[in-house]
């Protein structure tokens, strides 16, 4: 099962794993989910991911000339 990082509307950030009906796009992105900070009910939306940049490849110290 694919998790989804969402926000409440208090401002959480966390991931859920249940986030129903994110096809339905006639009914808007907030879903109501219990929020592990608040404790409660929030309105909640899906927060884009950043896609981490490649680290760059180094030679060995062995390799490199000095």
């Amino acid at each position: 099962m694919e998790r989804t990082v969402v926000r409440c509307a208090e401002g959480h950030v966390f991931s859920t794993a249940s986030f129903p009906m994110q096809q339905a796009e006639r009914l808007g992105p907030g879903r109501l989910v219990r929020c592990p900070r608040c404790a409660r009910l929030r309105s909640a939306v899906p927060v884009p991911v950043p896609v981490p940049a490649p680290m760059p490849v180094r030679a060995p110290a062995s390799v490199r000339q000095r």
